[in-house]
């Protein structure tokens, strides 16, 4: 019960962090945190979908996939991180809470830090933040490869696309957020806990 209640403090913890990255660093720059953002602009552009209904259609997507490869523990708390997520970007979105920001290289960097943080929490407490990481796992537990950089070979793809419907300084901005981010993802994927029975980085469904 113990070991339960921590794991749901860390994923709350990490989904709260990575929302706090998206709204106060990187979306008041129209930077998109990663690959789902991209695909949804993608989908919008050629299907004329709302962008709200194309990111939760790509993430409703991925989580079938992720339902039947992970189990429903993981998806259950993967579901939890995603509406965590989008509750704490429409409160820190409120008009009084956004920050000053001085200079969008420094806004990317405490971004891109905050938010490789945030999923790297989630992953170790056994979820993730939806969208391409869902893929982006699927592929490391295949491949036994690091999912930090699965992840960001998919969305470096993506943002490629996303180039002919958005400008492509915003493009090259995402590009270096994912480089950081995935590297702080593969950090924590990595470090190793004492005593580190509490989170480990297994999701696959046993």
């Amino acid at each position: 019960m113990k070991k339960t209640i921590l794991i749901y403090f860390f994923l709350l913890m990490g989904a709260i962090v990575q929302g706090m990255a998206m709204s106060i660093f990187l979306f008041p720059h129209s930077i998109p945190s990663g690959g789902a953002a991209g695909l949804a602009i993608l989908v919008n552009h050629w299907f004329q979908l709302p962008l709200g209904f194309s990111l939760w259609l790509a993430n409703v997507v991925f989580l079938v996939f992720a339902l039947k490869y992970f189990g429903y523990t993981w998806t259950f708390r993967t579901i939890l991180a995603v509406a965590t997520t989008s509750t704490t970007v429409s409160l820190f979105s409120i008009k009084y809470l956004i920050v000053p920001h001085v200079n969008i290289i420094l806004d990317i960097v405490a971004g891109a830090i905050l938010f490789g943080v945030g999923v790297g929490i989630l992953i170790r407490a056994g979820a993730s933040s939806g969208g391409m990481v869902i893929p982006a796992l699927m592929i490391a537990t295949y491949k036994n490869w690091s999912p930090g950089k699965v992840m960001m070979a998919i969305n470096l793809c993506i943002f490629l696309l996303t180039s002919i419907v958005i400008d492509y300084k915003i493009v090259i901005y995402a590009i270096i957020c994912q480089f950081i981010s995935t590297n702080i993802i593969d950090f924590i994927y990595e470090l190793k806990f004492n005593p580190s029975s509490f989170l480990t980085p297994s999701w696959r469904k046993k």
